[in-house]
């Protein structure tokens, strides 16, 4: 996957109006599902429970299939954008100390990986406005930076493949 920049303003707007139409969507469905199950099978116990619970299930579903059967529209080309690279910067970090043990070695693969994840890692963070933890990557870009010296390699992010991880 490569890295794109996307427009802030853009992503943020749709992001929100996704999460408030998922909220709305949640709370009708739910009660829409669970008031039809308790009106065609009343319980005369008055628990109702089980057709509560039916419907967030029901709901829930509903909501996944119709985010996923959109995910292709243009409305929703930064939020799936986001959401891969998300997953992408997860594979690399659950293979971080293996990667910084092979990039001190001189790893190549490991060094473009870990190239990749910051910039990636950057840019959702820019994206979420979550500067808090911007001083710790710079320190660690640093650190690979010295490295990439250190073997005379010049890294680039868009040499990125997923495979790489595959030898950690």
């Amino acid at each position: 996957m490569q890295l794109i920049e996307i427009n802030k303003e853009r992503y943020r707007k749709h992001l929100n109006q996704v999460i408030i139409a998922c909220i709305a969507s949640l709370v009708v469905g739910c009660l829409a599902v669970a008031q039809i199950l308790i009106a065609l099978f009343p319980d005369e116990s008055g628990s109702h429970f089980h057709w509560n619970l039916t419907g967030v299930i029901v709901t829930c579903l509903v909501i996944a299939w119709v985010l996923n059967k959109y995910r292709q529209h243009e409305f929703m080309t930064e939020l799936v954008y986001v959401w891969e690279l998300k997953q992408a910067l997860t594979k690399i970090n659950r293979k971080m100390l293996k990667l910084e043990a092979a990039a001190k070695a001189g790893d190549v693969n490991a060094l473009i990986s870990l190239q990749y994840c910051y910039a990636g890692s950057r840019q959702l963070w820019k994206l979420d406005d979550n500067t808090i933890v911007m001083d710790e990557l710079a320190v660690k870009q640093v650190e690979l930076d010295t490295l990439a010296n250190q073997y005379n390699l010049t890294l680039n992010a868009e040499d990125y493949d997923p495979a790489m991880l595959q030898g950690f």
